[in-house]
């Protein structure tokens, strides 16, 4: 039998990870097991403990895995009309929710933990960052209105976790359906709503 290889410790943690992503998205936080998750993992239970601390701290981390953004240097700005920017932001959006699909609505929707004020401030800063880099993406990220179009954005975001409970959940929509309805109302947003609100007062 071969020998099995020693990991770094970045690269058993990031198995474990792995494992949890899985598991949570597969039934209720209530429902996983740190005894199974390490059985899974091929780890000792205490490894858990010491990457993670207890069930909850390993749960937040899915979160803060399952909404973490690319990093800017690995993003390519979307050019061409406003239709074609708009349908290569909401590509980019349906990629992020489809990486790890049943995993991100659950945690998106707070299913099985409930009102979690750690996880909603997880979810808050993500609803921002998400909202900036989705600006950027339409070509609306130096505004002098920034904020009321990142709360427009935010409010178009919660169509987004519908949407995607839709598609991924309950199967409803197929995801060339949910591309199409989200490139509609992001697309009015930014031709219409959007320059409405970033308009000079008077």
């Amino acid at each position: 039998m071969p020998r099995r290889r020693r990991l770094e410790p970045d690269e058993r943690r990031a198995q474990i990870l792995a494992c949890a992503i899985d598991m949570f998205g597969e039934r209720p936080y209530a429902a996983v097991s740190t005894a199974e998750l390490a059985q899974r993992a091929g780890v000792a239970r205490g490894l858990i403990n010491h990457y993670f601390g207890n069930k909850r701290d390993l749960y937040l981390a899915v979160v803060r895995r399952m909404v973490t953004l690319p990093r800017q240097d690995d993003m390519v700005v979307p050019s061409g009309s406003p239709r074609d920017r708009v349908g290569a932001s909401v590509t980019w959006l349906l990629d992020t929710i489809a990486e790890h699909g049943s995993t991100w609505v659950k945690v998106t929707s707070h299913e099985g933990v409930g009102e979690d004020p750690e996880v909603q401030q997880i979810l808050d800063q993500a609803d921002d960052a998400a909202a900036d880099r989705l600006l950027s993406m339409v070509g609306l990220g130096e505004s002098p209105r920034g904020e009321e179009l990142r709360a427009v954005v935010r409010a178009f975001g919660g169509l987004v976790k519908v949407a995607g409970r839709e598609w991924i959940t309950r199967g409803s929509l197929e995801r060339d359906q949910v591309h199409i309805l989200l490139t509609d109302v992001l697309l009015t947003l930014v031709t219409t709503t959007m320059p409405e609100i970033d308009r000079p007062r008077k």
